[in-house]
């Protein structure tokens, strides 16, 4: 079909985020998930809500196909829900990739096996086609007005920068090809962490013993660092302090409401 420019439109979206929260162990991050209106609570194996926090879910889900009825159903039928919280992507991932393999005709995404289709790392690179499923299934949520909350959690990782020396940084716990992947097509990647300063104390003539301070008030970070992957495609502020029970009435502000489906 021809391009017409007298049908321009606002390139301005309506549409809820998807957003994906990672940090470390115990910061918040389901809590924060749990604030968003309306959630259907999806885990995988290993994962669940904190103590005082209940959310209606489907159950575990055990393979990829599981999810995507899930996804299919909040799509297509009539429900009350506003948002959908994947708990968590590190643990989707072997589930994507056994997809993976029954798909292609192999016995593991990373087999060196002669004749492997996964060999030499070509399985991370055919697992693509899930997590591109994934990530569609995703938007399609999103356009019918559901939020998408997906949880993972972090790794240290060493950085290679083309501009500075190596350094380490935290960042989403996937193989690089899927972490890449689902940040770019995520609207905001928000990484929680503890507020912690380096302090110096001298303990001898002429010798000082550095020590960490705080750990207690959490950090909702929005914009990349030096020690973290972040982003946000709206006006947010690149970081804000995070209060149980106000994260979403915070985050909130700077993207549009998510307003559920109807079949």
């Amino acid at each position: 079909m021809a391009i017409s420019l007298s049908s321009l439109r606002s390139s301005k979206s309506t549409n809820p985020p998807i957003i994906l929260i990672y940090g470390v162990d115990g910061v918040g991050k389901t809590s924060l998930a749990a604030e968003f209106p309306d959630a259907l609570y999806v885990p995988t194996a290993g994962e669940r809500t904190p103590e005082g926090i209940d959310l209606p879910t489907p159950g575990i889900i055990e393979t990829f196909n599981d999810l995507k009825g899930v996804f299919g159903e909040l799509l297509t039928e009539d429900h009350e829900f506003k948002t959908v919280i994947v708990d968590s992507l590190d643990g989707l991932e072997p589930l994507m990739h056994a997809e993976t393999c029954v798909r292609i005709g192999a016995t593991s995404i990373d087999s060196n096996d002669k004749g492997s289709p996964t060999s030499f790392g070509r399985g991370y690179v055919e697992a693509d086609v899930e997590w591109n499923e994934f990530m569609g299934a995703c938007r399609a949520l999103a356009e019918r007005g559901v939020a998408v909350v997906l949880l993972a959690h972090p790794e240290i990782v060493r950085f290679d920068s083309p501009i500075t020396d190596p350094y380490a940084r935290y960042q989403v716990k996937l193989h690089k090809r899927a972490a890449a992947l689902v940040r770019e097509q995520s609207d905001i990647v928000a990484f929680i962490n503890y507020r912690v300063s380096i302090k110096t104390k001298e303990v001898a003539p002429k010798k000082e013993v550095a020590h960490a301070e705080g750990g207690k008030e959490r950090i909702i970070h929005l914009t990349e660092a030096a020690g973290f992957v972040a982003k946000s495609r709206y006006l947010t502020p690149e970081s804000f302090v995070y209060k149980r029970g106000q994260g979403y009435a915070e985050l909130s502000k700077y993207f549009p409401e998510p307003t559920g489906v109807a079949a």
